[in-house]
């Protein structure tokens, strides 16, 4: 399974030089999953919690789409989640990647897919 650290790095959808690229933020610890999108207007790209098996969205001030994701990194469930709502847990999630609502459709991210994460850097520079 993937250990990350929070920070920046790049989300690939799609694999190969034909994937989707989209700027993604890293929250792998405690304090930055608990935080996540809370309290932002907008996302640009997307946020990775890790590890996670669930979300929320009380307290947030958009929709999200969430995506569920195994430990192979395949997308095992999308949902989008308007705000005050709890997510419910997904078996084999190991992973949950939030994005502005309608995003993941635009990236061609749907059950079955397996993204790439690539790492640039950590927080405190992009």
């Amino acid at each position: 399974m993937a250990r990350w650290r929070d920070g920046w790095g790049e989300l690939v959808v799609g694999g190969g030089e034909g994937g989707v690229r989209v700027p993604l933020e890293i929250a792998a610890s405690y304090r930055a999953r608990t935080k996540g999108l809370l309290g932002r207007d907008s996302v640009e790209g997307a946020m990775l919690l890790s590890p996670a098996g669930s979300v929320h969205t009380f307290g947030m001030r958009m929709p999200i789409d969430v995506a569920y994701l195994d430990r192979r990194l395949t997308v095992v469930a999308v949902r989008t989640m308007p705000p005050g709502r709890l997510g419910l847990p997904r078996l084999r999630s190991r992973h949950v990647l939030e994005a502005a609502a309608g995003a993941m459709e635009e990236w061609g991210l749907r059950v079955g897919v397996r993204v790439e994460v690539t790492v640039s850097s950590p927080y405190g520079g992009r």
